[in-house]
């Protein structure tokens, strides 16, 4: 499989990943926000945003599900369709989700999640150098 190709499949299944559970995440935290019966259920305590500028979770859920969610799904979206913008779309992704977890990790306290997502979208901005030919994969020495 050659360089590019790895990128772009590989781009293909972080991006699809990211953009559907930043959606379901946006979407719950929402819900939870919107429906107090179902805050504790959908939405991380409150607590967790005092001294931050949000009152609620509502500002944060739209951001994730439209800003993280809608900007991975549209470069999963141009990927599929070979788009010439294709590498752009996975470079402007990454840095999405790698701001989205520095900001999120001033916010609120260090979970798991938070550790995943930045491995993912620091696996998206290598797969975009890999794209690109910036990063190369080793080649055997010769004998």
């Amino acid at each position: 499989m050659t360089s590019a190709r790895l990128a772009r499949v590989g781009l293909l299944l972080t991006t699809i990943v990211i953009g559907l559970s930043a959606l379901a995440g946006g979407a719950a935290l929402v819900l939870g926000s919107v429906d107090s019966s179902l805050a504790s259920v959908l939405s991380p305590s409150l607590d967790y945003l005092e001294g931050s500028p949000f009152g609620s979770y509502l500002i944060p859920g739209l951001v994730l599900g439209f800003v993280l969610g809608g900007v991975h799904l549209a470069a999963f979206a141009l990927i599929v369709r070979r788009s010439r913008w294709w590498m752009l779309a996975g470079a402007v992704a990454a840095f999405d989700t790698l701001i989205w977890i520095f900001v999120q990790m001033v916010i609120i306290p260090f979970s798991f999640l938070q550790a995943a997502y930045f491995a993912l979208g620091a696996l998206e901005a290598g797969l975009v150098m890999l794209a690109l030919g910036i990063l190369r994969p080793r080649t055997a020495a010769p004998a």
